[in-house]
Parts: C-alpha cells; structure tokens; sequence
C-alpha cells in the first residue's frame, strides 16, 4: 500500500504539516504555480479569444523537475490530497496541479484549512472537498484580463512613450498618485490666524482656543482682523460652561491584509513587501523547541470574522490575565465586509497562548515586533472599551467664546493590552460656571493652509481598499510595481511620481479612460466576485470588456503620438545614423537610432576594470557567462555579458550548480556566504 500524498505551494508549509499527519502522509510542495498563460497565439496572450477565452496553458520554466517528481508521487500513492492556500490563488494552483497530474477535480480532495497547527490540519483533513470551480474561474477570469490588458497596454506605451509597462490594478494606483500630485502643484496657501489666552484663577491655568463670536464659529484671515479682535476683548472672563461626559474609546477590529499593513508602517516602520515576507513566515511555521507550528492565521484576507473556539479561548485569557470586567461582552463578530470571503477569517494569533514574551526565544527582531502587533490587535478586540471623563470648559469675554478641552482616563479597558494606542490624560483645574478669570496672556498664531500629503504605502493601501481597488494579495506588489517601473520615487516615505509616470498617467486617461478609472476597477472586481459565486459566466464578463477595450487599443494606436528618442548630436561610427539615449532595463543607455538594422551601443566614456566573470554559464541564453556589474548608484549584482540581447540577472553571486527542487541557479547568500536557491518560493539550501 503506498502512503497518502499531500501537495501544498511552500516547500516551508510542506515540512510543518507532515510533522503533523504521521508516518501515512508525504507532504510535498509545487513550489508556488506550476503553470501559467503561454505567450503563443495571436498577440501572444496564450488565450483563444475566438472560443470563449479558452486559456492555453504551459508549465512554468524551470518546473519540470518539480511536476515529474509530483507525477511520480501521485502514481505510487493511493490518494492525493491538494492543500494550497485557502483563496482563489490557492484554488487555482489545486485546479493546475489536478490537471497536470491527472486527477478527477470531482473527488474531494480539496483540503482548506486557515492556519497551520496541529488541531486546525487534522480537522480540516477530515473534511476534504472537490475543487470549487467557481473560485477557479474567477481567478483565471483576472489572469486572462490582466494578461490583456498588460500585454495590451504594455507594449502599446513601449513603442509610444518607452514607458516599461501598464496594468489594471497598478496603473489606477498610479492615476491616484499622479491627481494627488497635481492637486498639490495647484494649491494655493492661504493665511488664517489662531487666538490662544492663558488665564489663571487661584494659581491654577488653562490655556483655551477662541472658537465663537456672537454664536458663530470664528474664522480669522489676517493681521488686522486678529488686532481688531484684541482690542474688544475685556474683563471680565467669566467662565460660562464646565461640561463633563463619559466617553468610550473602542477597540479597532482585528487586522485584515490591508489594516496590516497600514499598522506595521505607522508602528513600526515596515513596507507592504516586508510586512507581508515576515506574515507568511509566522503563517508557515516557526520551531518553537518542541514542535514547528504556524503562528498566525492566513494573512491574505479581507475578513474580520473570529472563530468562535478563539473567542472563548481568548476571552478567558482576558479574565485570568486582567480581570473579568475587562472581557467584552455581547456580540464579538466583526462588521460586515463587502465582498469578503466569510470562510476566511481575520488575521490572528494561532494560539492566545503563545504570548510575544514567550516566543521572544524563537522570532527574529523583526517577526517578534510583527506577531506583538498581531497578537495585541487580536486581543484587544474582544477587551472592553476604554473610557475617558471629557471636560469642556468655556470662557466669555463680550462676545467672544474661549473653549478648552481635557480628558482623563478612568478605564484603560483593552489599552492594558494594545500598547499602540495612547490615551494622554490632560486633567483641567476645578472650575464652576460664573468663576471668573485673570486673563494672564493671549498670543495670536500666523497658520498657513498646506496641501494635501502625498500618499504614503500605508495611505495609499488604505485608499486603494475604500476605494474597492485590488485585493488583498496585490496591495504589496502593486507598490514594488510602481516603484520597480520608475513611475514614482519615495520622499520621506511618500510617493512622488516621476515624469514618466505622469506621462504615462496621462496618456491612458486620454485613450483609455473608461477603463483606467477607479469606478470602473472596483466594478471589475465586484464582477469577479460574483463569478466566484457562481453568479456571472466568466467569459461573457470577459467579452464584454474585449469588444469594448480592442476599439480604444486601435485608437490609441493609431493617436497616440510616439516620442521621439533624444539624439545627443554626435553619430554612429558603425553607420553613421544618429546617436540617440534609450531606456532599458538597467536604466538610460547610447545606441544608435537604426535598431534594429544596427545594434550599436556607445560604451561609457570612463575607464572601467574588464567585466569579472564568475566562471558560470548563462542559463538563460546559453550562449553568455555571468559577469559582476553595477548599477549606476555603485550596487553590485550579477548578469549575461551578452546583455542587450540577453537580460539574465541576479543580485546575489551565483554558482555552477541548479536548484535540485526548483532548477534555479544556485547563489551564494546570507552573512554566512551560504549557498542558496534564489527562488522566493523555494527554501532550499546546502547544508
């Protein structure tokens, strides 16, 4: 009898669950997808737009050790479970595997589970189910459209403006930027005044704000309105209300992806792409001495729902560790997400138990400070409100109103626990009303309007998410996207878009602004809901954007006026045509304006040492070796000596020997110059 195989995307997931299924199981990993589009057939989209948008699907390169091994796995078991991660991704890479491997989709043998221990994985295999076909569909829905529209666009803003590429998602994230940016450049500061009095009874200060005159709120424009207000003000300053109400201070909801985010880069500093890296490692499993466990449930997810067995367990934590009036009580399920995938739940700890003190041994600096947010986060939301006494105190002189407000905490409630949140007390005198005041000093303030902020990754996640834009498993390589095409900078960790990226912003609101909107965007992906629902036919929905988007793309080919590339006024000694600057994959270059008939590229003009070969064959063109470069800011990293005709390259120094999981070039990486597989998706590593 042959064991039971198990086949899941990360080869780290892999080795956590067989330590759970026992000696009837082998877990195996396909690495991320197996398969994706194919670049053949007409305009190379790898779809068949003529019959329904049926997809053509070839295995990714360098897979083909990967699937030959899995084939063999399957043919010598007596069942083979697929265990891809819990969303449509996941269902897709299950569906592929299928297919490949020859498997009926009907059995249910789809296993699902949110996080990774030992309970959670026998239960989830105890309930398997059939591919949900559906959730199929609505994913290879977004990869055909976003096939089109990228390869679409793409080359269309190549040839035009040499921008790098465009994209559904990525290209509306870039049209925010670019408004924001413009809403800037027309703003017009504006000067306004503010009035602040000091005033003193019995040794005792407050310091309030004028805000009224004759019942109205003020608003004061310049110096001599503020000279005039001065001049009317008199004794006495009697104190006209003293105001104390009990405010509630509630918990935020547990985190989602995007709230994640948002928190980890106003608290600690940390970028969608870093924040996501170090989840996935909490998610996959950590060893924590005795076992390797997944920390924290799945974190791509839009859903703020709890499991109920989390709820208690946690509630009664909060009672032995703080006192029973700090659980909350009544209802604990979050709001309502629109579009969330209720069988998903919000990002939380695995176990309560497993405070941040004791897993301080086992994490790295930076997944400690991130599982600390997450496990607070979570706590906290099923703690008690905080509560602050709120004072308002006002004060009449004529007819002008001073107003001054203080608060003190009575109640931390879940602020025991989330200590990302501050509440500062700003207790005020004891004052009745008629008391009346010593004015000690009033000091007027020159304030000018600012602009609008750029938007930050956070800001921009945040906006992105209100907006229905994307979803939760493109908000991280939307941003590195932006950033790795050169349409946007970072200042003080804000986007700036480039020059190209206005270009190219405002290029596709000329040709194509139906598409590249926000409203339209958020439509598509309400869209793509309903097919994972079973509610809308995948390729009608496709249809209806091909006939409508085809019409525009011929327009703009035809319209859209192409920039010339900027000639440096010398010429090509190889023909004698101009000299002109191009763009490439590397940044700016010297060729001649003839490419393709001539391939001449101008060297730079100082000196620099030979290329030092790394005695390593290209794999890529087969033809080059691999050799050290630079970037133009002095980073060293690794590529073909053939380049411009091969654009092979790494950052790290490779060496001559393949991934035996995933045939990657082998690097050498790490302070310890250990020799690793470059593949995110592959851990592999000689020991």
């Amino acid at each position: 009898m042959g064991k039971n195989l198990v086949i899941v995307e990360s080869p780290a997931k892999a080795k956590t669950i067989e330590n759970y299924l026992g000696s009837d199981y082998v877990v195996l990993s396909s690495v991320g997808h197996i398969r994706d589009l194919a670049t053949t057939g007409p305009g190379g989209l790898g779809v068949d737009v003529e019959d329904h948008f049926k997809p053509n699907y070839k295995n990714v390169t360098g897979k083909s050790k990967v699937i030959k091994e899995l084939k063999q796995a399957a043919k010598n078991s007596d069942a083979v479970y697929l265990a891809t991660d819990p969303d449509r991704e996941g269902e897709a890479i299950s569906w592929h595997l299928a297919d490949v491997l020859g498997l009926d989709v009907d059995l249910e043998r789809r296993v699902v589970f949110n996080e990774i221990t030992k309970d959670a994985i026998l239960e989830a295999f105890k309930h398997p189910r059939a591919i949900d076909m559906d959730l199929v569909r609505s994913q290879e829905s977004r990869r055909i459209l976003d096939r089109i529209i990228g390869f679409k666009l793409s080359k269309l803003l190549q040839s035009k403006i040499k921008s790098k590429s465009a994209g559904r998602v990525q290209s509306v994230a870039l049209k925010l930027i670019v408004e924001r940016e413009k809403e800037i450049q027309k703003f017009v500061s504006e000067e306004y005044w503010s009035v602040h009095a000091m005033f003193e009874r019995e040794s005792a200060k407050i310091e309030a704000e004028l805000v009224k005159k004759a019942n109205k709120k003020i608003s004061i424009a310049n110096e001599d309105e503020v000279k005039a207000i001065l001049a009317e003000l008199s004794d006495p300053y009697v104190v006209e209300k003293v105001e104390k109400k009990n405010k509630s201070k509630q918990p935020k909801l547990p985190f989602i992806t995007s709230t994640l985010q948002q928190e980890a880069a106003s608290k600690l500093g940390y970028n969608a792409k870093k924040t996501m890296t170090i989840a996935q490692k909490l998610y996959e499993g950590v060893n924590i001495g005795s076992e390797t466990v997944g920390l924290i449930t799945y974190m791509r997810t839009d859903s703020t729902r709890l499991a109920d067995n989390f709820v208690d367990a946690t509630k009664s934590f909060i009672k032995q560790n703080y006192g029973a009036n700090y659980v909350k009580t009544g209802s604990t399920n979050a709001k309502k997400v629109k579009n969330a995938q209720e069988a998903h739940e919000a990002i939380r700890p695995s176990s309560v138990a497993r405070t941040p003190e004791e897993m301080k041994p086992y994490l790295k600096r930076d997944e400690l400070r991130l599982y600390k947010l997450i496990w607070e986060r979570a706590v906290a939301s099923l703690m008690k409100s905080a509560t602050v006494e709120a004072t308002t105190i006002e004060v009449r002189s004529n007819d002008y109103l001073f107003r001054v407000n203080g608060q003190v905490l009575v109640f931390d409630g879940y602020l025991r626990v989330y200590s990302y949140e501050e509440t500062k007390n700003a207790s005020l005198p004891r004052l009745s009303e008629g008391d009346t005041l010593a004015l000690v000093d009033v000091e007027p303030q020159q304030h000018f309007t600012q602009p609008p902020a750029r938007y930050s990754e956070a800001k921009l996640i945040k906006e992105m998410e209100e907006l229905g834009i994307g979803r939760p498993s493109t908000y991280a390589q939307t941003m590195e996207t932006l950033k790795n095409r050169g349409y946007v900078t970072l200042e003080d960790k804000k986007f700036k878009p480039t020059d190209q990226g206005i270009l190219t912003s405002e290029k596709l609101a000329e040709f194509f602004s139906e598409f590249i909107n926000v409203e339209y965007t958020a439509e598509m992906e309400n869209n793509l809901d309903e097919i994972s629902k079973g509610q809308k036919v995948w390729y009608d929905e496709l249809k209806v954007f091909y006939d409508h988007f085809m019409p525009m793309l011929e327009d703009a080919q035809k319209n859209m006026e192409k920039i010339a590339p900027v000639e440096i006024g010398e010429e090509c000694p190889e023909c004698g045509s101009p000299l002109v600057i191009r763009r490439g994959r590397y940044g700016e270059f010297v060729a001649c304006s003839g490419y393709p008939t001539c391939k001449y590229i101008k060297k730079e003009t100082k000196e620099e040492a030979a290329p030092v070969s790394t005695g390593v064959k290209c794999p890529k063109c087969e033809k080059g070796e691999i050799v050290e470069k630079k970037t133009r800011r002095g980073k060293v990293f690794y590529g073909c000596n053939q380049y411009p005709s091969c654009d092979y390259a790494l950052w790290h120094k490779p060496v001559d020997k393949k991934c035996p999981k995933c045939d990657s070039l082998l690097v050498v990486k790490g302070k310890k110059n250990e020799i690793q597989c470059p593949n995110k998706e592959c851990d592999y590593k000689e020991e």
